[in-house]
């Protein structure tokens, strides 16, 4: 599956922590039909087969409603769902052996922080880059902020697309408009959202603005 800049508009990570109950593929499938365009995966806590199991029950929706979707950091599982591809961090396996790993079919997304990490993902294979994070967030707490001045420099200078994410949310958005961005990436923002649906309508509709 190609990436284009229309699939990576708002691009969703999983996160189990606000499942109250519910199913995180059921959760993931609301998501998606309320406009997501992308779909992650990410787990760092789960055991291989229950990895494996959640992975095959969010590949046959996003394979029903053909929407890109990758696998964070495990490229044994990507292969073993059937995912479009893998996204990788600058901590986890590097690009090149990560594409060698994959073929060349498979997406690859690569973290960066930097113009010159960018500019090499996207020399090591990398079908899009995310970078952040551009807010404080409370999902990777170790993660260094990124300026809007380092964001639009990276945009400028790789040709493939570029999402931000980082603490993204409707109340922050906007203020990545100029930046070059393709997309954004969330994750509390939909997923602690008690309105899922909406959450999604709104943030869809404030990041079409954000990216013209």
């Amino acid at each position: 599956m190609n990436v284009s800049k229309e699939t990576m508009l708002l691009y969703v990570v999983t996160d189990r922590t606000w499942l109250n109950g519910n199913k995180l593929h059921e959760q993931v499938e609301e998501i998606i039909k309320s406009g997501a365009t992308f779909i992650q995966l990410r787990e760092k806590n789960l055991d291989y087969d229950s990895f494996v199991a959640e992975g095959k029950e969010i590949r046959r929706i996003t394979e029903k409603y053909k929407i890109p979707f990758v696998i964070n950091d495990n490229i044994q599982v990507a292969l073993t769902v059937g995912a479009d591809g893998v996204h990788v961090g600058q901590k986890d396996l590097e690009a090149k052996k990560c594409r060698e790993l994959i073929g060349e079919d498979m997406i690859l997304g690569v973290s960066a922080q930097t113009k010159e990490q960018a500019l090499l993902a996207e020399k090591n294979g990398a079908d899009y880059i995310g970078v952040g994070a551009v807010f404080e967030t409370s999902t990777k707490t170790d993660a260094n902020p990124v300026t809007f001045e380092t964001l639009k420099e990276i945009c400028s200078c790789v040709s493939i697309p570029v999402i931000a994410i980082g603490g993204i949310n409707e109340d922050n958005i906007l203020k990545l408009k100029g930046s070059g961005i393709d997309g954004v990436a969330v994750i509390s923002a939909v997923f602690a959202a008690k309105e899922k649906e909406k959450a999604v309508k709104t943030l869809l509709s404030l990041v079409k603005e954000a990216v013209l």
